[in-house]
């Protein structure tokens, strides 16, 4: 199973090597880094401490569509502060939802944001499920390095997780029921609701694959009716 860890922007070379020895630890290989150069310092490979095969394999990219261009699920964390975006899973739900969905995708990818502002809305439009730690209120972050190994820790025995043969042409399925009830909402004339838009566009990564191939289905039904 294919499972990078994206980190956008990056700025401290201590948190990349952080990141990437948490990632080590719990059987993660791939580091994948958008729009930052802050893994070139040599810091960066000192407090990975043995994770320096993680660093000599960083793929850089100049954007995060890049970065997610091969990939069939992404994940985001980010802050539950965002007002714009209602609908987070737990680390441990997003276990339980991937574990569904890798049987059916034959990849996914972790998405971390900025240290000191994380990922901005239009970012985090572009994945497929949002996450968030759930902390005490009087200590309510986390340092990149330490969120990274949360997320690898709960989600390390998904590695073993193989993608279905059989099914495994539907990973392009969550993409297609997207479009088509964006063109739907167009039809009817609600496109400019951008709560029900925000809502459907987050809660579509929830959906498990028969109930997906069903909404399909059922979008079909409406389509010919209309």
């Amino acid at each position: 199973m294919n499972f990078p860890i994206v980190l956008v922007s990056p700025a401290r070379p201590e948190n990349i090597g952080a990141a990437a020895r948490a990632m080590k630890t719990m059987g993660f290989s791939e580091l994948r880094i958008v729009q930052s150069e802050a893994w070139r310092d040599p810091a960066t490979r000192i407090v990975a401490h043995g994770a320096g095969d993680i660093i000599d394999n960083i793929q850089h990219y100049s954007s995060l569509p890049a970065a997610l261009a091969d990939i069939d699920f992404s994940v985001a964390t980010t802050a539950r502060s965002r007002a714009k975006f209602r609908y987070y899973a737990t680390p441990q739900q997003v276990e339980t939802i991937l574990r569904e969905k890798q049987q059916w995708t034959g990849s996914t990818a972790l998405v971390f944001g900025r240290e000191d502002s994380g990922l901005t809305n239009e970012e985090l439009e572009q994945v497929d499920l949002l996450t968030g730690i759930p902390m005490a209120n009087d200590y309510p972050s986390l340092n990149l390095g330490q969120a990274v190994m949360v997320y690898c820790y709960q989600l390390a025995s998904l590695r073993q997780v193989a993608a279905t043969a059989a099914v495994a042409a539907d990973h392009q399925q969550l993409d297609a029921l997207r479009q088509r009830l964006a063109a739907l909402l167009e039809r009817l004339k609600v496109a400019d609701d951008e709560k029900l838009a925000d809502w459907i566009q987050q809660r579509i990564g929830l959906l498990e694959q028969r109930d997906s191939a069903m909404l399909h289905r059922l979008l079909h039904d409406i389509e010919k009716n209309l």
